[in-house]
């Protein structure tokens, strides 16, 4: 900052300070999350207010720009004492990466020079964790023995074809089972095969129903950059660049660092022109908007869903599409599909599942098909043919009684978890309490948001990325990039053991 620069800041600070203490009223305007209380309190506590005045402070929560919510939000204002938790647990926070992360981050470079090490090792609140994923994750798949097991098939011959039935081992057998129910010993699984085969199969259940899925929620950053990463192989960080290119150079898309899948209600009532500038937009989605019904509203909207900031969802801005990067149209066409998905049906799936009894023991087929598509047209997917799930799993009635032909056995192998790519890191960040064993600290950690914001996971992957903490596996990168849904950059495992 240059000394004009920093003298127009002092003014502008000297101005805010005089307008505070002339005001008769202050109204705390801030975002409606925990940076937002304390960004602006602590303008409040720099500018000395008097007792009084600070005890009067009014506090705005907006969390959605549309005019009548802002109308709304303006009509119901509270004590902003009341949000002082709010503004602690933000001072909190920022004293620990101080406690921690500075001083440690600087602790660790100076014993690594002493090492002979002269990059930086930074430690942080976020970033330490996330690599120690990683670390977990290497080692796991580096000690990892594989193991044989085995899975029964009965074979039942109908009407031309074979239902094929999976053995449900009992209790009794628990002790031939691993932790996750494989069956361990070959000469047991044989001895079912044997015992099965030529014996009667009779149909202790039978059930074929209908499930509902409603269509997925609009996107939160991460959820963005997850499917971003998953379809078009793009980094965290680019998703983050496209979505604020989007955002503040183009303005076709809603404030993009949110970790909010839901929308307010009031925004409802613009789907209209939302999905106007949509097809106007992206050309390719015209007939999704021609074919939605915008009378339909889905679990979506939600205004005590809804927090600092809403969904990340189109504006009723359009451009053209030329204006755009190959990756920002990416991008927004994924944030366009996500909302029009709300305008369509739920898709509907007909499961079904036989339960057999063979001599004693249970086997089950089971098999699903969509009978209706709804949103799930929206992604391309074509309808499974019913003739397929009828001759997997056929409507028998209870009590039918049919030969089992034979048991199979099949030979298996346990397998190493997967090197952990940027999408499912991701994925791990925002359900963080899963890999965490103490089940105090497991209930805490479901109740939050996971490691890091919506706001830092990417430049946390992007920094570990820069300093070496891992990189790109690239004979794993050759062996897998076949599949067309993996790129180098994302392929990544820990280089240093500190």
């Amino acid at each position: 900052m240059d000394s004009e620069t920093a003298q127009d800041s002092l003014c502008s600070i000297a101005g805010c300070e005089k307008l505070l203490k002339d005001a008769g009223q202050v109204i705390h305007a801030g975002d409606p999350d925990r940076e937002g209380q304390l960004l602006v309190d602590e303008v409040i506590d720099h500018a000395r207010l008097s007792q009084a005045k600070k005890k009067n402070v009014q506090r705005l929560l907006v969390n959605d720009l549309n005019p009548q919510a802002v109308k709304k939000a303006l009509s119901a204002l509270r004590s902003n004492e009341e949000f002082v938790p709010l503004s602690v647990s933000a001072l909190a926070r920022s004293r620990a990466d101080w406690l921690y992360g500075m001083n440690m981050s600087r602790l660790y470079t100076l014993l690594g020079r002493q090492a002979g090490y002269n990059g930086v090792l930074s430690v942080g609140r976020v970033q330490t964790p996330v690599l120690g994923l990683v670390v977990a994750r290497d080692e796991e798949i580096e000690n990892f023995v594989s193991k044989p097991y085995y899975q029964v098939d009965a074979i039942i011959p109908y009407q031309g074809f074979d239902i094929r039935a999976r053995w449900q081992p009992s209790e009794a057998c628990s002790k031939w089972q691993d932790e996750q129910g494989r069956v361990l010993s070959r000469p047991l699984a044989e001895n079912v095969a044997q015992r099965i085969t030529g014996q009667p199969a009779t149909v202790k259940e039978s059930e074929r129903k209908d499930k509902k899925h409603a269509p997925p929620l609009p996107y939160s950053l991460s959820a963005l950059q997850i499917d971003a990463a998953k379809r078009f192989r793009l980094s965290a960080n680019d998703v983050l660049a496209c979505c604020q290119a989007l955002y503040e150079k183009h303005k076709l898309i809603t404030y993009p660092r949110s970790d909010c899948r839901y929308l307010p209600k009031g925004h409802f009532n613009e789907a209209s022109d939302v999905s106007k500038a949509i097809a106007a937009t992206d050309p390719a989605l015209a007939n999704a908007v021609r074919d939605a019904d915008f009378s339909r509203k889905s679990r979506a909207w939600n205004d005590s869903k809804v927090e600092a900031h809403h969904a990340i969802i189109p504006t009723s801005k359009s451009s053209s599409l030329e204006k755009l990067t190959r990756s920002e149209q990416q991008v927004y066409n994924l944030i366009a599909r996500q909302y029009l998905m709300q305008f369509y049906p739920h898709a509907v799936s007909l499961e079904a599942k036989l339960v057999f009894d063979i001599a004693g023991g249970l086997f089950a087929a089971k098999g699903k098909m969509w009978k209706s598509q709804g949103w799930r047209t929206l992604m391309g997917k074509d309808d499974d043919e019913d003739e397929a799930l009828t001759q997997k799993v056929p409507p028998l009635n209870v009590g039918e009684v049919h030969l089992c032909e034979r048991g199979e056995v099949l030979d298996k192998v346990t397998e190493p978890p997967a090197y952990f790519i940027e999408a499912t890191l991701l994925q791990a960040m925002t359900g963080i309490a899963r890999y965490v064993k103490d089940t105090s600290l497991k209930a805490i950690l479901r109740e939050t948001d996971g490691l890091g914001t919506e706001a830092t996971r990417a430049g946390i992957l992007e920094l570990l990325f820069k300093r070496s903490f891992y990189q790109g596996k690239e004979n794993l990168f050759d062996q897998l990039r076949v599949g067309g849904d993996l790129s180098m950059h994302c392929l990544i495992w820990h280089q240093h053991r500190i």
